[in-house]
């Protein structure tokens, strides 16, 4: 395959195919930018090249879609309100296998190919963990031959851009769309009207629902390439647009405004990720936009299923339709609505055929994340559905207090109505019951949600629940992040890697080998400095790659615990300032992520990061010692920069609050030890790598809530603790803000009388003890790469290709399929 891992096929044969490269990019720049190359910016090259790759997997996109029509296949419908894919121009050139060829040919133009491929925006589909695992699974069925589509919404601003102000986050619309998508087809014969609101009409036992006024979900394509593979996937995203898009009575009476209202109206549906829902607009319109996403896309999958078969016997058998946590949990009432008031199904039958094709993964236990409607609101918006609901409900629990005679307690908990206070909708029992498999991501996870939030259903349905532990594309985040670690493993153990990490393993004997520790400490220090360079232009801060790189970069949130780590470096710099730096080692520590809009808590955090970054990175005595920064605007892009440049990882949430964690797998991939607590996939991890591989602290997810349960007092910690008393102090005496001396009290306050329901206090000194192990680990450089390389070569498991082996295996019952060159298809062994 040419151009894998950038290695380039030399001789005549490929400088003529370069040769033709740079005439198909030039004849596009002309044809379909419109630019001459003697004029063109490098962005004219992106869009040139972006271009000339979208045709050529076309003929493959196409083929794909034949086979799929022809072989009448069953197919895995993904659906996300987030796919984080970040750039695609080097996912693409890796998976054709073109990499080498355009940059040759762009050389032989005069363009450098790392300058155009920064040209391109991320796009702004996405946030966090979910939309970058659903983007890592979209990569991985392609790759491995599944067919699919996912849908998600086309968002025209994404969440935010995020700046720093005076060291607080402040939000900016994110412009990926400013020079519009070249990837991108737009679909406008694949439309349908959503409707909202209205009455429900009963006539003789039928529905009819009526909504007050209706919008117009419009689909735009992307291809989604998989590596060495000529199967071409979709991702349909959908727009809003009006379903009238002028009132030409109110235009000509000057009411200019009031005539491109419903238009204005009806675009916020897919202007931004997540709206704001602390006001009531907000939420609404964030239920509007979860109905709009799952409507169109219901729609669509019927519509393609329809093509081929008729009746919908055969529905389970065409299509596989996988919840990406709650957000699309009204995809199964909207089913059922067109089952039986579209296509006049009887009920019971409907009812089934929607728990046939439905699976749900569970991405989180936290009670604020588990969605849930207010009646009121959700029979407002969507009369016909909480109809639905309602049935569905009544009939579930008949069916319990059938099976479970006179106990009401049982009913009330698995009720998908909480009757507690104001009736609220739970979309996560609503997806549950409307599933025939439901998964978590880890197998901690999996195993809380067996024993306490959905322990319940597990007593009644057992076997629904399983773990499929998550996994990341090791494509994006080795061949792609990470191109000198990539070589060196194809150099050692070969190119099986690329695939599902096959053979990782292999890497072990290599950890005693003394040469291949120094080159891959070389790798590591050529990350160190990328970052370091981007850091000191973007952010005019330097920081020495001799410095152990200690970082943190995820979605800001209490239960992540950017605070704790806050805590030790406040620490830390207390012990600089003492003279006590027997055993440190020097420190960079590096934060990043994003607070929610509306997140108060999460970005006074922000703020206090970057206090203490000012004052620390100020101050001549730390200079030798200690680095602090907060890198903004977190993304795929980003953290490609960033995670191959760690040394420690931190991944310090409360124990039994992070369902799994993918950046866990992705800095471990990329030779960081991982310190963190016993949580999520950290516990997987160890197991893989090996727990003396890991700085493992704190307390177990079963003693969190035993201290919860039990008579927990932070402040007695803080009054037994001289070193933890010092750092509340610090903080709540505005020793980091002396422009304002009580700008952090409220966070000293939360944790030693607010509860500290997230534990910082509880695993204070115990964190302690574990950046005492990891500086001491760190002296020993030679050790340090040897453990390093054994976490690269434990990461095996941890690849999304297993992960999907695993869904389509035991979930979807699908089977993978392969094009030939001219796009015929083979059925795939396995």
């Amino acid at each position: 395959m040419d151009g894998v891992m950038g290695q380039s096929a030399m001789g005549p044969a490929a400088d003529a195919r370069d040769r033709d490269v740079g005439a198909e990019i030039v004849e596009t720049m002309i044809g379909s930018v419109g630019k001459h190359p003697a004029t063109a910016t490098a962005g004219d090259w992106f869009q040139a090249v972006a271009l000339f790759l979208r045709a050529r997997m076309a003929k493959r996109w196409l083929g794909t879609k034949r086979m799929m029509h022809r072989r009448d296949v069953k197919t895995v419908y993904y659906l996300s309100m987030e796919f984080l894919i970040g750039r695609s121009l080097k996912t693409h050139l890796l998976n054709l296998g073109l990499e080498s060829t355009v940059r040759g040919a762009l050389a032989d133009l005069g363009v450098d190919l790392e300058e155009i491929c920064e040209q391109e925006y991320d796009a702004a589909l996405g946030n966090g963990g979910l939309g970058r695992l659903a983007a890592c699974l979209m990569d991985s069925l392609t790759t491995l031959g599944y067919p699919a589509c996912g849908y998600g919404i086309r968002y025209d601003h994404g969440m935010f851009a995020q700046g720093i102000d005076k060291g607080w986050q402040v939000e900016r619309p994110e412009e990926w769309l400013r020079h519009g998508n070249p990837w991108e087809f737009a679909r406008p014969h694949a439309r349908y009207r959503i409707g909202f609101g209205g009455r429900v009409e009963h006539h003789g036992g039928a529905a009819r629902w009526v909504p007050e006024r209706e919008v117009e979900a419009t689909a735009y394509d992307l291809q989604v390439s998989g590596f060495d593979q000529d199967m071409v996937n979709t991702l349909r995203l959908w727009s809003a647009r009006a379903a009238n898009d002028l009132d030409i009575g109110h235009f000509n009476t000057g009411d200019h405004a009031g005539a491109v209202r419903d238009r204005t109206d009806s675009e916020m549906l897919s202007r931004v990720l997540y709206p704001d829902d602390s006001t009531e607009q907000g939420r609404e319109l964030r239920l509007r936009q979860e109905y709009f996403f799952v409507a169109a896309s219901v729609q669509d999958i019927l519509g393609r299923y329809l093509e081929t078969c008729t009746g919908f016997d055969l529905l389970p058998r065409k299509a596989a339709i996988q919840l990406n946590d709650t957000h699309p949990a009204l995809g199964v009432a909207e089913l059922v609505r067109l089952l039986v008031d579209v296509h006049w199904l009887p009920w019971e039958r409907a009812c089934a055929l929607a728990r046939e094709v439905f699976a749900y993964t569970n991405h989180t236990l936290l009670p604020e994340a588990l969605e849930t409607w207010p009646v009121g609101l959700l029979g407002r918006v969507l009369p016909r559905h909480l109809e639905i609901i309602y049935r569905i409900n009544g009939d579930f629990l008949d069916d319990v207090a059938r099976h479970h005679p006179g106990d009401t307690g049982l009913l009330r908990r698995v009720s998908l109505v909480d009757e507690d206070g104001d009736r609220r909708i739970r979309m996560a029992h609503l997806a549950f019951v409307g599933s025939h498999k439901v998964n978590g991501v880890s197998q901690l996870h999996t195993d809380i949600m067996r024993a306490s939030t959905f322990g319940d259903f597990e007593h009644l349905f057992p076997g629904r629940i399983t773990c499929k532990t998550n996994g990341v594309s090791n494509r994006r985040w080795l061949s792609i992040s990470n191109p000198g670690l990539g070589r060196l493993l194809t150099e050692r153990i070969g190119t099986d890697w690329h695939v599902g990490l096959a053979g990782l393993s292999d890497l072990a004997p290599a950890a005693e080998d003394a040469g291949f520790r120094r080159r891959f400490a070389a790798v590591k220090r050529m990350n160190k400095e990328r970052l370091g360079a981007y850091m000191q232009r973007e952010m005019g801060i330097a920081v020495d790659p001799d410095f152990l790189f200690d970082i943190q970069v995820k979605r800001i949130h209490e239960y992540k615990r950017q605070l704790l780590n806050l805590l030790h470096v406040v620490h830390r710099y207390h012990r600089i300032k003492d003279g006590h730096t027997q055993g440190m080692v020097p420190r960079a520590v590096i934060f990043g992520g994003k607070a929610a809009s509306s997140y108060h808590r999460a970005k006074l955090i922000i703020k206090l990061i970057n206090d203490v970054a000012a004052t620390v990175n100020a101050d001549p005595a730390a200079a030798p010692w200690l680095k602090v920064a907060f890198i903004p605007n977190y993304g795929v892009s980003l953290a490609e920069t960033i995670i191959p440049a760690a040394d420690l990882s931190e991944q310090v949430s409360t124990a039994g609050a992070e369902a799994s964690g993918t950046g866990n797998m992705k800095f471990a991939l990329n030779g960081a030890l991982t310190i963190g607590t016993w949580d999520g996939a950290n516990i997987e991890i160890g197991e893989a790598v090996g727990e003396d591989n890991v700085f493992f602290f704190g307390l177990k997810a079963d003693e969190v809530e035993a201290r919860r349960r039990g008579d927990y007092e932070p402040r007695a910690l803080y009054e037994a603790d001289p070193s933890l008393a010092r750092v509340l102090d610090a903080i709540a005496s505005g020793t980091f803000s002396p422009e304002d001396r009580d700008a952090h009290r409220a966070v000293a306050d939360a944790l030693l009388d607010g509860g500290d329901y997230y534990m910082l206090l509880a695993d204070f000194r115990a964190y302690l003890d574990a950046q005492a192990a990891a500086d001491a680990a760190y002296r020993n450089q030679d050790d340090w790469w040897r453990r390093s390389v054994l976490n690269v070569s434990g990461m095996g498991r941890f690849s999304s290709d297993r992960t999907i082996r695993e869904y389509a295996s035991e979930i979807w019952r699908v089977a993978p399929y392969g094009l030939t060159r001219d796009a015929s298809p083979v059925a795939a062994a396995g």
